[in-house]
């Protein structure tokens, strides 16, 4: 007698919701394929989507389509097709942007990122790089081991990619030579081992063709015994398995508080492993306590490991917010605010020496300046060399400054704690990718010296509150003139103050440096730093500088207290300046004797939304002055 039908429906619906249980529960791998151009990236990507029937009908037919169009013989494939998204890159026959493309197989999930192969899209490939557990680094077997070849390793061991794969491909158009592909490995090993790379795995393939892509062993190579790509795609380690045993580390990336009864600290585990009761840190405060409860949707959790985003719950009520670390309390990571690192510059402006970019670490973001490049890394020859600055693409190593100190570990130990990126405060555009290494001694050894008398006493014994008074505006716009003014009606109100000059300091404070991009960024960040020296000091300090570049005037707001900083645009036109040229300033300039003078060959910048704005074609210099003592009335 046959079964009931509804018990047969059970049956298969325990079988369907097995298999989904199955892939559900699936690892994922990301990986980067890379290599010189031509190498065939976007093909072998093609072939594994393709392979992994991850292509639908109407894409087929459409890619069958256009691989006629673009000149393919016969009824074969341009597998690199599915992947050149963009126009460009289909014209010209190249990867531009970084393509990322998701395919399974039986045993594993893939995210794989399709590098490009020029040496003007690094910033492009760096940035495929950074999230990936393994790379492929693909060899033409008809060419061998290139430039490109050796830039793209560096750079993945750079950005700490340990599982590397070095797929020699277009072995059908070498006859398969199993010569060919000894020599090749034999080449790429020597370099390998040059750049610190300790070991890699070395397969012959074609992407064309499909030989050793899947999981069947081909024909045509009987003399390579090694995993197919697939294969060792599937059972290599992940890089979270490695990271769970490492020292227990969660950024705080957000402080859960739906009601009076429950506040707990969300984030993304970073490394390690983390069960209710186990002792914490907080840094950078360095409050210890021990965690109660492990919060997901799903319930309460009896451990967390790293990859898992959870939210915990402390047994003592200690500050806790976005941005701090919360760590293993017997093995913490450092805490610091100035380093030595690895930077990959992205942007299309060069680096700007001493000026301020936002850091991001983390969850941790932060003011950050750069040094001068102790030196700039040839990646094809490994060779340092000397630089003043990071240009596109370039890769340096430099020493940094944060306005405060962050947590941090060396990138090799901790991605999550060591990598980290700098952001242009005006335009909030990503300019560089960092690696750090380790934290300068001076940053250990140099303390905040606790004093009894600070600036609300200074400021109360002069009974007026600091302020800095920043008067910018071209050569010959009168900012020394007003300010001077300004200064000499406060000095009829008893007011307590000090005129910082752009000439002036230039003959002590600053007389070693001159008028390139960098040497005017450095004038404004040390007068800024005098200023709010004096400013604590609870004087009024008015200082009159060009003070071309806004990111500069904004760092220098940014050493004050909110309220304190008073910007004061001298709104001039440059041919009502120049007809002045009191200096003769402008006439140098153009007689090309003068080198950077602001208005001719060097940019100024506008204040966007100056507190303060005098026209001096319609003021006098008197009149300018008692506008601005008038706008800051009352003073205390």
């Amino acid at each position: 007698m046959s079964e009931p039908i509804y018990q047969t429906d059970a049956l298969i619906a325990e079988d369907i919701e097995a298999y989904l249980d199955q892939h559900r529960n699936k690892t994922m791998l990301r990986f980067i394929t890379c290599g010189s151009v031509d190498d065939g990236k976007s093909t072998l990507i093609g072939r594994l989507l393709y392979d992994s029937k991850m292509i639908f009908e109407d894409q087929l037919a459409a890619l069958e389509s256009d691989s006629k169009r673009v000149g393919t013989q016969g009824q074969e494939i341009d597998f690199a097709l599915l992947v050149d998204g963009l126009a460009a890159e289909r014209e010209q026959g190249i990867t531009i942007d970084v393509a990322y493309r998701f395919f399974g197989t039986e045993k594993r999930k893939f995210i794989v990122a399709d590098c490009p192969g020029h040496e003007q899209y690094t910033r492009n490939m760096v940035t495929g790089a950074s999230t990936a557990d393994l790379a492929v680094i693909l060899v033409d077997a008809r060419k061998g081991v290139l430039v490109q070849t050796r830039r793209h390793s560096y750079l993945c061991h750079l950005i700490g990619i340990r599982n590397v794969v070095l797929a020699v491909n277009k072995m059908d158009l070498v006859d398969y030579s199993q010569e060919v592909f000894d020599k090749i490995v034999a080449d790429y090993s020597a370099f390998a081992s040059s750049i610190g790379i300790e070991s890699f795995t070395a397969i012959p393939i074609s992407g064309f063709r499909g030989d050793n892509i899947t999981l069947a062993p081909s024909a045509n190579t009987p003399w390579y015994a090694g995993p197919s790509l697939v294969d060792h795609l599937e059972t290599v380690e992940l890089r979270t398995a490695a990271d769970a045993e490492k020292p227990f580390r969660l950024p705080v990336q957000w402080v859960n508080r739906p009601n009076l009864d429950f506040r707990g600290f969300a984030g993304l585990v970073a490394t390690g492993r983390i069960a209710p009761g186990d002792p914490v840190r907080v840094l950078p405060s360095g409050k210890t306590t021990s965690v109660e409860r492990i919060v997901t949707l799903e319930g309460d959790l009896g451990e967390a490991v790293a990859g898992q985003s959870v939210t915990l719950t402390f047994a003592d009520e200690i500050d806790c917010s976005r941005g701090n670390v919360i760590a293993a309390a017997g093995d913490p990571p450092e805490v610091a605010d100035q380093f030595e690192a690895t930077v990959v510059w992205m942007a299309d402006d060069a680096m700007h020496v001493g000026r301020g970019y936002w850091l991001k670490l983390a969850t941790q973001t932060v003011s950050a300046t750069v040094a001068q490049p102790k030196y700039e890394i040839d990646v094809n020859s490994l060779e340092h060399l000397a630089a003043k600055t990071l240009e596109l693409n370039q890769i340096g190593v430099v020493e940094l400054t944060t306005d405060k100190p962050i947590v941090f570990e060396n990138y090799a130990q901790s991605r999550a704690l060591g990598g980290f990126i700098l952001i242009d405060k005006l335009t909030n555009a990503t300019v560089a990718a960092g690696m750090l290494h380790f934290s300068l001694r001076r940053s250990q050894n140099v303390h905040w010296q606790p004093t009894d008398i600070g600036r609300d006493h200074h400021a109360a014994l002069k009974n007026q509150t600091p302020k800095v008074l920043w008067f910018t505006g071209l050569s010959g716009s009168g900012k020394s003139t007003i300010a001077n003014e300004v200064e000499k009606r406060l000095a009829l109100m008893n007011r307590h103050t000090f005129l910082l000059d752009g000439d002036n300091v230039r003959h002590g404070l600053n007389k070693d440096l001159g008028f390139t991009e960098t040497d005017r960024i450095e004038n404004i960040r040390r007068v800024g730093e005098v200023a709010r020296l004096m400013a604590d000091a609870g004087l009024i300090v008015l200082t009159a500088f060009i003070s071309p570049f806004r990111a500069e005037r904004e760092m220098v707001r940014a050493m004050l207290p909110a309220g304190e900083f008073v910007e004061i645009f001298v709104d001039t036109p440059l041919e009502v300046a120049e007809a002045r040229d009191v200096k003769g300033l402008y006439k140098k300039a153009r007689a090309g004797e003068l080198k950077n003078f602001t208005g001719i060959d060097s940019p100024y910048e506008p204040p966007e939304n100056p507190d303060i704005v005098v026209d001096t074609v319609t003021m006098t210099a008197q009149e300018a002055a008692q506008h601005i003592v008038d706008r800051l009335l009352p003073l205390k």
